[in-house]
């Protein structure tokens, strides 16, 4: 075990995480009293300001902390707390997948991780260093790290579900989260939550308990002059790892006398790995005079996690039974550092409002490996490993103005703006003993689950973009407000491209109203996916060690094997949607969607077999290849979808009902597949660029449908929620090579959540909850995909194969 970066939290008070207070999945907001507010003024999808949330031209869901406090899976995880609120947003648990079991990657609307747009208060948000090749769910992307946000810095957020480019720029596809940081000038909040898995586990007949969690969090605001502020929160988490592997059966081909003795044990691991998490923020504001107020916020975080490997039998070529006599299971361990600040000043110019700010951002990643070993090394080899550093940042500058104005009974707001901002990405070579060819030519190289970058991996890009935009948002007359954007785009590296959005609503009677919007976006390809490289030694899905690489597109060898130079993807939306609130009791909202991008890019099939390695030693002077794989504009794609949320609310037994019932459904389909290149068919004719595996990435893997259906009731002293999800199903494709593409469609899955919480004083409350208390879990997979028994659960499904989970949260303001 090792030794955490920081100390973990005291022993808790309370039991961790919880469920949201109400799903206000149309563009909602709640008050203290739970009554949902529809008049809350929005800041996200339009310069005016004073455009409400049912005045919004665009569906958008208003979260605010209570919401969050309520719905962190797992103590403070910010991205589980949106997939319990959000139908739309799916925030998949990883496992034996790379980068993914360290950092994982959300969707929004069933699209990539890398086409949602983050925003702090609404400056842009910075991705995450780390590539994610060894994941399902957002496989080939550099996702923003939402658990990187501390869940206790939070006043609101807004999900602006509709292509935005226009107003924000480049990667905002599938939508905006904005992420709205505490102003509060004076009082604070101390919690603290615990909490464990408790769950039968089918496939091995026992109980377990396991995946204790402890979160705390702490905050406090004061006031600076007559209207400034200082807001300052530090929270820390420790979560234990959990583990739903079967019994080993042991695949045929490795059924010696020596593996066969470790037949029948939990060689493998499937689940969370352990992390601990330390995080900090600030929000400050100052008055400058009269008409100017000096600004700046910024957060911190750190993580240590583990994550699971394939097992790696005693009588095997990876090992040496003189390190290993049972064989080994590595262990990967991230070590994630996140930083973000922005400073600014916003003001008046005579008729103007005036916003400038800096703002820089920096995630740094180093991978490690323990419990693993270099088998061409020898039995002196290493055991340790540290596989390579990864580095991204972000710096931008930006100059927003904006002003309203009147014409006769209409109003206007006009803005105008311009960003400069300037990216780099880097990687370092690992231990040399990560990476290096011993004299046992007969075993593999590299440290096994993941060889170390060598120097020819290393990669130190940059680039600068610019951009222009201008918007116009109007409000003609009680029953029609418009929003209008233009903006253009300028990188050095992909060109320069104009995009704009228009988009409406019309209140065609006093109750009922219809809106609408047209726009187009564009999203370069990421810094990573144009240079990223690396070397890997481990198991191929079909069970077999490979050696293989990951290409960039400008790599000899990728060219070779027909590798072109990445395009932007550029996409068109649109959507209609109708809402209607008839008296204080209800409100109904039904929006429809399509979207279409075209060179949707991704990574190409995993290359491999004798063909591919034949090539590689005629022809390029590098160690034995096995595998590969680089980028590629795989498809044009199609999303269609629809989004309903519907909302009940009333007084009863002297508290406060709110109903809420949410669905969201999403469909990709593929258009113009990408050709095997001439290059690559020449090889071998049986060889595909882009295929079933990457294909089902895109269209099947994660769920078309969520729904859910919330109940809350609240007086002066309780809180009472309860709520139930259907995850809709999911498709797992592999392909193993000789036309064995074996394929699982895993059913739809209900989950039940519940908590009750009690004002035990005027500052001090007290919760106790679960999350799937009835102990679901998704379809146990099949013997084609379960791998001999060890991997009975796939990670696709929303629902997770950690089953029930307890909790129990204290919470004391002042």
């Amino acid at each position: 075990m090792r030794r955490p970066f920081f100390r973990r939290p005291p022993a808790p008070l309370a039991l961790a995480i919880a469920c949201a207070i109400c799903m206000p999945a149309a563009a909602q907001t709640t008050d203290a009293d739970g009554a949902t507010r529809l008049d809350a003024v929005i800041v996200t999808g339009t310069r005016a300001a004073d455009r409400t949330v049912l005045e919004s031209t665009s569906p958008i869901d208003v979260l605010d902390a209570e919401d969050l406090r309520r719905a962190g899976v797992a103590g403070g995880e910010l991205g589980s707390a949106l997939q319990t609120l959000l139908p739309s947003f799916n925030f998949p648990r990883q496992s034996n997948s790379g980068g993914a079991d360290h950092v994982r990657a959300a969707q929004l609307r069933g699209l990539s991780p890398d086409q949602v747009l983050v925003l702090i208060n609404g400056k842009r948000r910075h991705t995450s260093a780390l590539v994610s090749t060894g994941s399902k769910i957002g496989r080939g992307t550099t996702p923003v790290d939402f658990n990187a946000i501390p869940v206790s810095a939070i006043a609101r957020i807004e999900v602006l579900r509709d292509g935005a480019g226009a107003q924000y720029g480049s990667d905002a596809v599938a939508g905006v989260v904005n992420v709205i940081l505490d102003d509060a000038a004076d009082g604070g909040a101390f919690e603290a939550s615990y909490g464990l898995h408790h769950t039968d586990l089918a496939p091995i007949g026992r109980t377990l308990t396991d995946g204790q969690t402890s979160f705390a969090s702490a905050k406090v605001g004061t006031a600076l002059g007559d209207e400034g502020f200082l807001r300052v929160g530090l929270e820390a988490r420790n979560r234990e790892a959990t583990n739903r592997a079967g019994f080993d059966q042991v695949p045929p081909w490795d059924r010696t006398d020596a593996n066969l003795a470790v037949q029948g044990r939990r060689n493998y691991h499937l689940g969370d790995g352990e992390s601990q998490d330390l995080n900090g923020w600030f929000n400050t504001e100052v008055p400058v005079g009269e008409t100017a107020t000096l600004y700046g916020f910024g957060t911190y975080h750190q993580r240590d996690t583990e994550g699971a490997n394939y097992y790696r039998y005693p009588d095997g070529e990876a090992n040496w039974p003189q390190v290993y006599p049972d064989g080994f299971r590595p262990v990967s361990i991230g070590e994630n550092l996140d930083v973000g600040a922005v400073a600014g000043v916003r003001g008046q110019w005579g008729e103007w409002n005036v916003d400038a700010s800096l703002n820089h951002g920096r995630n740094e990643f180093t991978f490690r490996l323990r419990d693993s070993i270099n088998a061409s090394l020898g039995p002196g080899s290493p055991t340790r490993f540290r596989t390579g550093d990864y580095a991204f940042s972000q710096s931008l500058l930006n100059l927003d103005l904006s002003r309203g104005f009147e014409t006769f009974t209409d109003y206007h707001t006009v803005a105008a703006g311009l960003e400069l901002r300037t990216e780099r990405y880097e990687t370092g070579a690992g231990d040399p003993a990560s990476y290096a060819v011993g004299p046992y030519t007969d075993r593999p190289a590299g440290s096994q689950a993941g060889g170390g970058l060598t120097p020819q991996d290393e990669a130190d890009l940059d680039r600068d973009v610019a951009s222009l935009y201008a918007s116009l948002a109007s409000s003609f007359g009680e029953r029609l407000v418009t929003d209008v954007a233009v903006r253009y785009e300028d990188y050095d590296d992909f060109g320069g491209e104009l995009t704009g959005r228009l988009a409406a609503r019309y209140e065609f009677a006093p109750a009922f109203a219809l809106r609408g919007a047209l726009s187009n976006n564009f999203r370069a390809p990421a810094l990573a996916q144009t240079g990223y490289e690396s070397t890997s030694t481990g198991y191929s899905a079909a069970g077999q060690i490979v050696q293989g690489r990951l290409l960039s597109v400008n790599n000899p060898i990728a060219r070779a094997l027909g590798a072109t130079d990445l395009s932007p993807e550029k996409s068109i939306n649109a959507s209609l949607g109708f809402t209607s609130r008839i008296g204080r009791r209800f409100d109904v909202a039904l929006d429809l969607f399509q979207i279409e991008i075209d060179d949707r890019i991704a990574l190409s099939e995993a290359i491999t077999g004798d063909a591919l390695t034949a090539f590689v030693d005629a022809n390029f002077d590098v160690a034995r290849i096995e595998s590969a794989q680089f980028f590629v504009n795989a498809a044009d794609t199609r999303t269609r979808g629809a989004e309903l949320v519907a909302n009940w609310r009333d007084a009863l037994a002297g508290g406060q009902l709110h109903l809420t019932g949410a669905w969201s459904y999403a469909k990709t389909e593929l258009r113009n597949v990408v050709a095997t290149p001439q290059q690559l068919a020449a090889l071998d004719p049986d060889y595909v660029l882009f295929g079933v595996e990457e294909r089902n990435t895109l269209t099947d893997a994660a769920p078309r449908t969520r729904g859910q259906f919330t109940a809350t009731w609240r007086d002066d002293r309780w809180h009472l929620l309860a709520r139930v999800q259907r995850h809709g199903s999911a498709k797992r494709v592999f392909n193993f090579g000789g036309g064995y593409e074996p394929e699982q469609v895993y059913g739809a899955e209900w989950q039940l959540d519940a908590e009750v919480e009690l004002r035990l004083a005027q500052r001090w409350t007290l919760a106790v909850g679960g999350q799937n208390i009835t102990d679901e879990y998704p379809d146990l997979s099949n013997e084609d995909i379960f791998y001999f028994g060890n991997l009975p659960y796939d990670v696709l499904s929303p629902i997770g194969s950690n089953g029930a989970y307890w909790y129990t949260r204290v919470r004391y303001t002042f």
